[in-house]
């Protein structure tokens, strides 16, 4: 079973429906909680008492015990909360005399009660009634792996506040207790020793409730003081008895010029002081706070910019364990008694509206423009009255760009502020522009994931590309050796320029503008060396020498190492492919949209990213390398470990020998922003920020390009579109990181041909990543590439609807490219037909044999 990339066997017992999701259960008459302890440890007594429901969902039933249990009242200072009752959730493999004394418990202490026997059961439950605390089964790993079932709760926003117990086997007499550790790092709150008494459940659970619960109750609480703080209008700082700072607030931000990440976990003695305070001023506050009373006054602080402000200040020590001051809160407002602070009062009034840097009109998009029709978008690509069908087929476009199922709750945001500024006043609309600005360019663009339709192809593509790692299991390290080789592996003459490349070569290459240019022939004619030939001619069409201001020898002497770097013994993640990826990027570069709205350092980077970003590719995923405890993963930490290591890896080769070092001719400046753009794009093509990038570039350059477009005041036409893009190095980024992911996987939209002998190469390789994990006892992370059943078609179908359509929509919208979303239709229609004819390979038999 497959749920959200991790995969455990989810047997039930031969006696109850696996596909039953969760039960609530009606107890007979006979079966109250106040029967004896005897016939409540009772084996078959116990089955007896508890019918199976027949409802999937039945309304959970709460006993007459919990009506009197209903809510409680909780004091959290002077705040007073009401708790409702409890609701616990079992998650047991079966139905047995353990279940069953929790679950009388639960109807004893009044408590709200689910049981799931799986774990997509469990999930499904606690999404749905977030349950204050959870029992699992962890006695025995034959039908389920009660920590990955732990994990997979954890891993979910809602179990911040939910107490995880584990119910763990008898040790006997002779026996030493194991360690609690596990248990803890796997998510669990406590372990509960296998006991089917009712009483002993009732005491762990009502232990349970009125300790960890009710401090989580309380914990939960303080989401709304923390809210009511980053609205308050007054600056607040909370720092620890020793004036280390803990918290500031939005207000205090503004106020004193610093972001909250400058501030936090610094000294108060380590940041600026005024001049303009008396001498003897802090040593009165200081008397007053260590006695536990609070000051107030007049004091003056330096802003970050250097400024002096007069500011009347209240602090309150905060008394806590112990009788001890553990805080003290200061609360901060500007003292306006000069003109000085008055002007500086009304600029810190009008900053949280607008901002604190204005912007000129010309560097900014036009906010009448893009307030015109921001909602009713008709097309995202210039207009043509002359192309009907195509203006046609753009308008269908940017409805799906609109209606896209990876929409991330920040884009809702965005639409209701773009609503809200089509009936407002031109100041509001002014300001909610430079909202829609700032939100546009910070990390705030991550969706929320479901795999779609739960197609287990999906969701093992997810688990396998999206997830830097899954279960770490010791004793199977797995370490690739580097190929550090930087000489030729092949025989064929390497050309001493672009002119003395063999004609066969040569001739070839004379088709390399055009998008159905033929990779594998090029392969086949250079002996699997094609990046160092497409390499010559691609950045000579694009001055990467004059750029780089080094010789053509230099530049074919660093394609060689880096070729020389990828593994040929790989079916798909070889130089071919890099080849490949460079063709596509010089493509895009070259569509006129792309080429205006970049520089010419924009395109040397990308170029060079698109060739470097697969060097040295062992052949498997991050997730495989993170399972496999490969040396790789350890040094950068789980975290995008081969895209680091490609970037990494190349940067070393390049400046290694001074004989191919491409960059040792430009300037130190133009050098790390080069450096940048370049590591910026290889990190892009890292699949776990996939959404983000483009929700990122739909919302950030899709949406606006269609409101400037569709606006009455607009002219139609591209040269203003791309000239707001140059003033704007964020959307520079935006369509670099965009545009080589689409080069990264636009296998889907080659010719068919094309298209096939690179789907069978990748399913090649999957395959024998899951032949290796089988092997070596790892984790199979995506169990569908099993070379004895996987179904090629199907994985196309998934990889193409969950990652390739609404995002080569969103590219295409912006460079305008019908021939890949035409080869992208005819390869899905062919992915299609087979599937429906429940071919699983590349081709018909029928195909195959001709």
């Amino acid at each position: 079973t497959t749920v959200h990339g991790l995969f455990v066997k989810t047997d039930a017992a031969d006696s109850i429906p696996s596909v039953l999701a969760y039960q609530s259960r009606q107890p007979p008459p006979s079966a109250g909680p106040r029967r004896k302890e005897r016939r409540e440890s009772g084996g078959a007594s116990a089955r007896s008492r508890t019918p199976h429901c027949c409802s999937v969902e039945a309304e959970t039933h709460t006993s007459s015990s919990s009506a009197k249990a209903s809510t409680a009242e909780v004091q959290v200072g002077p705040m007073r909360l009401t708790q409702y009752p409890i609701q616990v959730l079992l998650i047991f493999a079966k139905e047995d005399n353990q279940s069953n004394g929790f679950w009388w418990a639960c109807d004893r202490a009044g408590y709200r009660c689910n049981v799931a026997w799986t774990l997509e059961s469990a999930l499904e439950c606690f999404l749905d009634k977030h349950q204050e605390i959870i029992v699992i089964d962890h006695r025995n790993s034959k039908y389920f792996d009660a920590e990955d079932i732990c994990r997979s709760i954890r891993a979910t926003e809602l179990s911040e506040h939910t107490v995880i117990l584990a119910v763990v086997p008898r040790t006997s007499a002779d026996q030493e207790e194991t360690s609690v550790l596990p248990l803890l790092d796997a998510g669990f709150d406590r372990q509960f020793m296998e006991n089917s008494s009712v009483t002993a459940c009732y005491n762990e659970l009502v232990q349970i409730e009125h300790g960890e619960v009710r401090s989580q109750f309380k914990l939960r609480a303080c989401n709304a003081v923390f809210t009511a703080l980053d609205h308050c209008q007054e600056a607040v700082e909370i720092t620890s008895e020793d004036h280390v700072i803990q918290y500031v607030n939005p207000a205090f931000e503004r106020m004193m010029g610093y972001c909250k990440g400058e501030l936090i976990g610094k000294e108060l003695t380590e940041l600026p002081k005024s001049d303009k305070n008396s001498a003897d001023l802090l040593d009165n506050i200081n008397t007053f706070i260590k006695k536990g009373k609070e000051w107030q006054g007049v004091y003056y602080a330096r802003r970050k910019s250097g400024d002096s402000i007069q500011q009347h200040v209240k602090i309150t020590p905060v008394v806590g364990q112990g009788g001890k001051i553990r805080h003290f809160v200061s609360l901060k407002k500007l003292h306006c008694t000069n003109e000085n602070n008055k002007q500086l009062y009304k600029s810190h009034r009008e900053d949280k509206y607008t901002g604190d840097n204005s912007q000129s009109e010309s560097g900014s998009y036009k906010c009448k423009n893009r307030r015109k029709d921001s909602i009713d978008v008709k097309s995202i690509t210039s207009q043509s009255s002359d192309a009907p069908s195509l203006q046609t087929r753009r308008y269908s476009s940017m409805a799906r760009i609109h209606s896209m199922t990876i929409e991330a709750p920040i884009t809702k945001v965005i639409n209701i502020i773009n609503a809200a500024q089509e009936n407002s006043p031109i100041t509001v609309a002014e300001a909610l522009d430079r909202v829609l600005e700032i939100l546009r360019t910070t990390e705030l663009y991550s969706p929320q994931l479901g795999t779609k339709d739960e197609d287990p192809h999906t969701s093992d593509l997810v688990g396998g590309l999206m997830n830097d790692s899954l279960r770490r299991l010791s004793g199977n390290e797995c370490v690739f050796s580097k190929n550090m080789n930087l000489s030729s592996h092949t025989h064929l003459p390497v050309p001493n320029t672009i002119n003395d490349v063999p004609p066969c070569i040569a001739q070839l290459l004379d088709n390399e503008e055009s998008w159905d240019f033929n990779i594998f022939e090029l392969e086949a004619v250079t002996n699997k060396r094609p990046l160092v030939y497409l390499g010559l001619k691609v950045f000579a069409r694009f001055g990467v020498s004059e750029f780089l201001n080094c010789s053509e020898a230099t530049l074919r002497a660093w394609l060689q190492v880096i070729e020389a770097n990828y593994h040929s013994s790989n079916s798909y993640h070889n130089s071919t492919h890099a080849a490949d990826v460079l063709h596509a990027t010089a493509f895009f570069l070259g569509k006129e949209r792309v080429k205006g709205s970049l520089d010419h350092l924009d395109e040397v980077a990308a170029l060079i990213a698109a060739t470097i970003h697969d060097v040295d590719h062992p052949g498997r995923t991050n997730s495989f390398l993170c399972n496999a405890g490969s040396e790789l993963a350890v040094l950068y930490n789980d975290t995008a470990v081969l895209e680091s290591h490609h970037t990494a890896l190349a940067f070393q080769l390049t400046t290694k020998d001074s004989k191919y070092n491409i960059f040792k001719n430009i300037d130190r400046n133009r050098y790390r922003t080069l450096r940048q753009a370049i590591i910026d794009m290889v990190l892009a093509t890292e699949m776990t920020k996939h959404f983000e990038h483009v929700n990122k570039f739909v919302n950030s350059i899709n949406k606006p390009m269609a409101s400037e477009e569709t606006s009455p005041h607009s002219e139609g036409s591209d040269t203003e579109c791309t000239a707001n893009m140059k003033n704007f190095p964020d959307n520079q980024t935006l369509i670099k990181r965009m545009m080589i992911k689409c080069a990264d996987v636009a296998n889907p939209c080659r010719p068919l041909e094309l298209c096939i002998e690179w789907a069978g190469r990748i399913s090649e390789e999957y395959f024998a990543q899951t032949d290796e994990e089988k092997r070596q006892g790892l984790p199979v992370v995506m169990p569908v590439f099993d070379r004895n059943t996987c179904s090629i078609p199907k994985s196309q179908i998934s990889f193409i609807d969950y990652f390739i359509t609404d995002m080569f929509d969103a590219w295409d919208a912006f460079a305008h490219l019908p021939v890949l979303m035409q080869h992208l239709a005819n390869n899905y229609k062919h992915w299609k037909t087979l599937d429906d004819l429940k071919c699983k390979s590349l081709r018909l038999p029928s195909e195959n044999n001709n």
